[in-house]
């Protein structure tokens, strides 16, 4: 384990004012209560050495004693909610009862609360994104230190940039930093897919044709990629219709995406994307390992270093969540890629890991709808982001009805749906858990029929 210690001067940017925070929905405070306040000014040369010894120190020595523990009740009894964000970044690297009991009593300490029997990170973190407790100012050093001190390789993409690293957590899996085209170069990590072999849907033989695949068509050329397949790589670079893509599949929110990752400013070679073993809100984080530069998976924008300085904003083709017997009948001449990219594993995630709700800390969700029911989401032309609830948008597409709004109309295609404009071209839909949508869309407009 590689050890970063930060010196403690760059502690005392902790004195910064808190910035105000505005008044919370009435369904956060229905689910979490009244969100404790947020004290103003400095933090005292006594706070600033706890906070150094707690978290960097600790981090950087990977140990944990008598000075780390006196730390400790310095902080808890400081009343700062800003500095709960830091226990709940140590925490998640926390396996042993009594250290996650000591940090879990001084996180929710810090925020007025009890702390809970069970799941003492993911509640911790829940409720910081709900209320919104602002971080202690210089953060990221900080959490960098946690952060590293695990998986050196991290260090490059820990750096600043149009991203809320408060909502960065760690998805329990170690970074894919291998170079491009290393499809079969065994890891210890989510293993991307790149130029992915394929066959001809008769020659895919070991699919059902009730098996789930994400449906992408480009310049008339159709693939399926099986979500079995999708759920052990999580992510494919590929070239479809003379184009290249990068398709990551995000588990945790339903949503699989297929993003050009050939047009981009001159100078600028094809990104190719790779999973962090970071998430954000649930989803999962990927970067670009020919610039180490970290994209908003679910936006498709460039967030940090030379791509997001570049103003990289990736653009979408759809992907159509089908059954293999829909896609092929729909698309004889598709192809599809071969089972050895499953790697002998048969997975079902979707149906069972989630059924009780999002795993991984998510803060407040849009009550509109269910946190996992799937919508067809899309962004019109002027901006506006819309989701459809896919069961109800299939009813009414089945019955003939009309789905349009602004630019969009919904269609069916293969067995699933399809966001087109008047003229039939592609909008770059995709489908996804209501709760993953609407968090990375707030405010997003719902059609209701």
């Amino acid at each position: 384990m590689r050890h970063l210690i930060l010196a403690l001067p760059f502690l005392a940017a902790f004195a910064t004012d808190a910035p105000a925070q505005a008044p919370l929905p009435d369904h956060v405070i229905a689910e979490f209560g009244q969100p404790p306040e947020v004290p103003e000014g400095s933090l005292s040369p006594e706070l600033l050495a706890a906070v150094q010894a707690a978290f960097v120190d600790t981090a950087a020595q990977a140990s944990w004693g008598p000075e780390q523990v006196s730390a400790l009740e310095v902080i808890a009894a400081s009343g700062d909610p800003r500095l709960a964000w830091l226990v709940a970044d140590l925490m998640r690297f926390v396996s042993g009862p009594r250290l996650t009991t000591a940090l879990a009593g001084a996180g929710f300490g810090l925020l007025g609360r009890e702390a809970p029997g069970a799941n003492h990170w993911g509640l911790l973190t829940d409720h910081l994104m709900a209320w919104e407790i602002p971080a202690p100012p210089d953060y990221l050093e900080a959490k960098r230190a946690i952060f590293t001190a695990l998986v050196p390789g991290w260090d490059a993409l820990f750096v600043e940039g149009d991203i809320d690293w408060r909502m960065v957590s760690w998805g329990g899996v170690l970074i894919d930093d291998r170079p491009y085209d290393q499809t079969d170069r065994p890891c210890n990590c989510i293993p991307a897919a790149d130029n992915p072999e394929v066959s001809t849907a008769d020659e895919a033989t070991w699919l059902k044709d009730d098996d789930i695949v994400f449906g992408i068509v480009v310049n008339g050329e159709a693939r399926a990629y099986p979500r079995r397949i999708m759920e052990v790589r999580e992510m494919v670079n590929d070239t479809l219709g003379g184009r290249d893509l990068g398709i990551p599949y995000c588990t945790l929110c339903g949503s699989a995406q297929a993003w050009f990752t050939d047009e981009v400013p001159d100078g600028i070679k094809r990104p190719v994307l790779r999973t962090s073993g970071l998430l954000i809100r649930s989803n999962k984080v990927m970067y670009d390992i020919e610039t180490m530069s970290v994209f908003d998976t679910f936006l498709g924008r460039a967030v940090t270093g030379p791509l997001a300085d570049k103003g990289v904003q990736l653009k979408q083709a759809s992907v159509i969540t089908s059954d293999w017997g829909s896609w092929k009948a729909a698309y004889p001449g598709t192809t599809v890629l071969v089972e050895a990219l499953a790697l002998g594993r048969d997975p079902d995630f979707r149906n069972g890991r989630d059924a009780n709700g999002p795993i991984f800390p998510i803060g407040d969700v849009d009550p509109r709808l269910g946190v996992h029911e799937d919508v067809i989401g899309v962004v019109t032309a002027s901006g506006t982001p819309v989701a459809f609830p896919r069961g109800a948008a299939l009813i009414a597409l089945k019955q003939g009805r009309e789905i349009a709004f602004e630019n969009v109309r919904l269609v069916l295609d293969a067995g699933g749906v399809r966001a087109v404009d008047a003229s039939g071209a592609d909008l770059g839909s995709h489908q996804a858990f209501w709760f993953a949508w609407s968090q990375f869309h707030p405010g997003t407009a719902l059609w209701e029929g």
